[in-house]
């Protein structure tokens, strides 16, 4: 991997002035974003913005008033020698009421920024989390299976709930500011022009090194990504019941933490570096405003000095050269923080616009119906990858026959698997459902007839029934249903001996969870599969791995009788159960090389009998 400084220093779009404007092209869409979360806070946003941005003006101006007022009443008191009147304070006191009033509104207004604000975060992470979310949903399992769109889906999710309003955010200060410096400027230039080009010279220096030191925050944060996710997987591992078994038994704290801290040493490095670049830069440029605002001080006292201005509009003067210098170097920072997020927001469109297959199917029923399924001439590559996985499929399931599927780890069965549920399309062939292509088929009504447990099923940290349920979410809170599934996948037994049922919860990670066995847990997951009572074709892969003996033979029994009418497909490496099948299939390295039944394969001789011989002498 090469070094990050490489990046950080390369000439690319984002380093020119042109690829620095056409980043903000996600601006309007954040707006755009934050407008559809909520209209009412975005209005709000925007009134408190414009009278945050007016009053500070006004507040000077009225200042400037109070100082001449006080300069008036004094000499006026001074010229009778008697004592106060409230009618000689009364104008001074008037302009302090409106100053007030006027400093109350924009504490008002700040506190409105503030709270509305607060509201659209919480409103606005959630809008974008579920889009994230929702995304996820259209994608493809070969997408999910990519390590480089992993690194994108772990850059929008990292700052995807922040960016959107922060760039808001500062979008509507920027906004507050420049009425700000439109109002200063309209009084400023009364004094001198030259006093507006001041301003700019001090804040200028300031925005370009932002600018600059903000792009290279941005290539060093995409540059890291895989190491990012790299850390996310280790805090996973050393945290999670799942796994912090064999963490403990082998002894793999120290090395996993070893590189943990490496990781972080190596992020903390870059970090640090550009920490200190941008903020030593910074400091010395704001030294430039710092001399330019003291340069327009010393101007304003002399013309003061010389007679030329009031004390009153020196006040107002200095005040406004102060808070518009302020104005001017919030709003220059503020399109800095907006190119920067408008670059962290092109990770979140970047994986938004990830593109998706179009579902071209529209079939709910197939040219030929009762034809079952064919696998003609299927193979299928991995995306990324040079080797096929299967090649040369040939197959043919007929309704209510079952085909078990018997080879090596890796040989490629649950992949054929992977293709007939269509979690991917083959490479080359097709696959057939009652005569039409499974492309032409509706993606819901083709799922909703495949009944399917995978070997590394989930375990949901949910009720037991809500656990079945899933099996089909048009029944997922139904009693009746989870109590019949559960039948069917032996799975009652044990259920009713739990104390709250099939209300108990399982897994660890919430309050009063309960753990389930190996095979307890496969009978959840078979009768998962037997929740989808429309499917007419049940697929099953290593389902009994973790079952005794005793347990797989009731289980079968059962998956006999309710599979009488349906047809099924079987993966195991257990020929006791395989050798039920009406058809079985031998694959080797993702070719057929064996298929018949039982006592054909037997009197062939060949890579069933030898591995059929080598299982059941075991139990002699």
């Amino acid at each position: 991997m090469s070094s990050p400084h490489a990046h950080l220093h390369a000439s690319d779009a984002t380093g020119s002035l042109s690829g620095f404007f056409s980043v903000f092209r996600y601006s309007r869409r954040a707006l755009g974003l934050v407008w559809d979360t909520s209209r009412g806070l975005t209005i709000g946003l925007a009134i408190c913005t414009l009278v945050a941005g007016v009053l500070p003006a006004v507040a000077a101006w009225v200042g400037k008033l109070i100082v001449d007022a006080v300069v008036a009443a004094m000499a006026i008191h001074s010229q009778t020698e008697a004592p106060l009147e409230f009618a000689t304070a009364w104008p001074v006191l008037r302009y302090v009421a409106l100053e007030a009033l006027v400093i109350a509104l924009i504490a008002l207004a700040q506190r409105g920024l503030s709270a509305q604000q607060s509201l659209l975060r919480a409103l606005l992470g959630q809008k974008v989390n579920v889009m994230i979310l929702e995304k996820a949903g259209t994608l493809s399992l070969a997408q999910f299976e990519d390590s480089e769109f992993y690194d994108k889906l772990t850059r929008a999710r990292r700052e995807a709930s922040t960016r959107p309003l922060a760039l808001v955010n500062k979008t509507f200060g920027l906004l507050q500011n420049a009425i700000s410096l439109t109002s200063f400027a309209v009084l400023l230039v009364q004094f001198s022009p030259w006093a507006l080009l001041i301003l700019l010279i001090g804040a200028l220096p300031v925005f370009v090194s932002e600018a600059k030191f903000s792009g290279d925050a941005f290539r060093l944060f995409r540059w890291r990504s895989p190491q990012t996710r790299m850390q996310m997987y280790l805090e996973t591992v050393l945290a999670r019941e799942d796994s912090i078994k064999e963490v403990k038994l082998f002894g793999l704290e120290p090395l996993f933490l070893k590189r943990y801290r490496d990781i972080f040493d190596s992020l903390y490095a870059e970090d640090r570096r550009l920490t200190i670049r941008r903020d030593t830069w910074g400091f010395l440029l704001g030294l430039l405003g710092t001399l330019a605002f003291y340069g327009a001080y010393g101007w304003v006292v002399i013309e003061t000095i010389g007679g030329r201005l009031t004390l009153g509009e020196m006040t107002m003067y200095l005040m406004v050269f102060k808070q518009g210098q302020s104005a001017l170097s919030a709003s220059l920072t503020a399109i800095s923080g907006m190119y920067e997020d408008n670059l962290y927001l092109s990770n979140l469109y970047e994986y938004l616009e990830q593109p998706v297959a179009p579902s071209t199917g529209s079939l709910t029923e197939g040219a030929l119906p009762g034809d079952g399924i064919r696998f003609e001439n299927v193979g299928f590559t991995y995306p990324g990858t040079q080797q096929p996985v299967l090649q040369d499929i040939d197959l043919h399931l007929r309704p209510s026959e079952s085909l078990a599927l018997v080879g090596q780890n890796g040989s490629g069965k649950t992949t054929l698997i992977k293709l007939l549920t269509r979690l991917y399309d083959p490479s080359e062939g097709r696959i057939l459902l009652d005569g039409s292509d499974l492309k032409e088929w509706d993606d819901a009504t083709l799922r909703r007839r495949i009944g399917v447990i995978f070997q590394d099923f989930e375990r949901y940290q949910l009720q037991v029934g809500e656990n079945l349920g899933v099996g089909d979410v048009a029944a997922f809170t139904d009693t009746v249903r989870w109590e019949r599934a559960a039948r069917q996948g032996m799975a009652d037994a044990f259920i009713s001996r739990l104390e709250h049922g099939y209300r108990t919860q399982l897994g660890r990670w919430f309050k009063d969870g309960q753990e389930l066995s190996g095979g307890q847990w496969q009978k959840i997951a078979l009768a998962r599969a037997y929740m989808r009572e429309e499917a007419d074709i049940l697929v099953l892969d290593e389902p009994t791995a973790a079952m005794d003996a005793a347990a797989e033979a009731q289980v079968f029994e059962q998956f006999r009788r309710h599979a009488r009418h349906r047809m099924t497909l079987l993966i195991s490496h257990r020929f006791s159960t395989v050798r039920a099948a009406d058809q079985i299939v031998v694959i080797d390295a993702g070719r057929i090389i064996e298929q018949g039944a039982h006592e054909e394969l037997l009197a062939q001789e060949g890579r069933y009998a030898q591995l059929f011989r080598m299982q059941a002498a075991g139990y002699q």
